[in-house]
């Protein structure tokens, strides 16, 4: 691959920048302490905070209009945990400020921060992500120019869409836009469907990537993001 046309990048964020489940994992062990002292009766419907991410994930399988909204599937789910309960349902909005408060106070990988900063020194950066992370919050909203959220587009990658709102949000074409992600099918698929180049993060899972990258063939297939920076010097 060709990297000395690049003029942005866009990022993935969960996964890419920092492990998803174990924020989620916090999250959950959060609400699920503050859901025993808040509504003690739910005590009978959730053995342990693992049930939460149950009931949000069967949510989406029968209401799969709700998908691309992170938010909205976890507040109706925490809603019907507390109906199920005999519990005021008007306690899912202060829950889900909890838990969405708690998701946010995720560990970066080692690399993520210096690479952000190196990297938006010299090409303007956008993210794009199927989640509802707070970058604000977070702390790395200042290295992004452009930010992209399913929810909020109503289009979720693999769709070309969100990577060409991301391309016109940077002022570049698709073809010198370099998306960055650790799914082959979100973000990879997604990215090069949409005419844009792809480096595929797989960490420690490289010799799985090898080999079942044969329809990606023209990605690059990167460790850690510290390569990346290398690599575009």
């Amino acid at each position: 691959m060709r990297l000395n046309n690049i003029a942005g990048l866009s990022f993935d964020l969960d996964d890419t920048l920092w492990p998803f489940n174990a924020a989620v994992l916090k999250a959950e062990a959060a609400l699920y302490q503050w859901l025993q002292h808040q509504a003690p009766a739910t005590a009978g419907i959730l053995s342990g905070p693992e049930q939460l991410r149950q009931f949000r994930n069967n949510l989406a399988v029968t209401c799969p209009a709700m998908a691309h909204d992170p938010a909205l599937l976890r507040r109706t789910s925490i809603r019907n945990i507390l109906m199920a309960a005999g519990e005021n349902p008007d306690l899912a909005d202060p829950g889900y400020d909890l838990f969405y408060a708690e998701r946010q106070k995720v560990t970066f990988f080692d690399d993520a921060l210096p690479a952000l900063k190196y990297l938006s020194r010299h090409y303007p950066l956008a993210a794009i992500s199927n989640g509802n992370a707070d970058l604000a919050a977070i702390g790395i909203d200042h290295f992004f120019e452009a930010r992209f959220f399913a929810h909020q587009l109503g289009i979720a990658k693999p769709d070309a869409r969100i990577f060409h709102a991301s391309a016109v949000a940077l002022n570049i074409a698709p073809s010198n836009m370099l998306h960055v992600g650790d799914d082959v099918e979100l973000d990879v698929r997604g990215a090069l469907l949409a005419g844009c180049k792809a480096a595929w993060l797989v960490r420690d899972r490289a010799q799985d990537a090898l080999a079942g990258a044969d329809d990606v063939s023209d990605t690059l297939i990167i460790q850690n993001l510290h390569q990346l920076c290398d690599m575009l010097g």
